[in-house]
């Protein structure tokens, strides 16, 4: 069983920057490849970053340039490092497995990109 834990979100200006982080506890996470999701008003949940258990990383399009997915295997722990951000940037985060799990779910963390 995993358990994720999203932190990190807030309010900023456009082309400012967040970093969040995704807490991890329960099986062995480092196997795993994670990705973070968002999720804007009156839309879908859309997969955003991902990175493999070995440190590759890709990106959807609209992020490509910007924001940046890493992980530490040794505390758990997946972040997301936004910059530039766009009001289109604004929406609840999510980490997951990849493919996700929707066992997996948390409660996510909010970003709000607004001047």
């Amino acid at each position: 069983q995993v358990q994720l834990v999203e932190s990190g979100g807030g309010l900023v200006q456009p082309g400012g920057s967040l970093r969040l982080s995704c807490a991890a506890s329960g099986s062995i996470f480092s196997v795993y490849a994670m990705g973070w999701y968002r999720q804007a008003p009156g839309k879908q949940r859309d997969w955003v970053a991902a990175i493999t258990s070995g440190g590759s990383t890709r990106y959807h399009d609209s992020v490509k340039g910007r924001f940046t997915i890493s992980r530490d295997n040794a505390k758990n722990t997946v972040y997301l490092q936004m910059n530039s951000l766009k009001p289109e940037d604004t929406a609840v985060y999510y980490c997951n497995t990849l493919p996700f799990n929707n066992r997996y779910w948390g409660q996510g963390t909010q970003g709000t990109v607004s001047s």
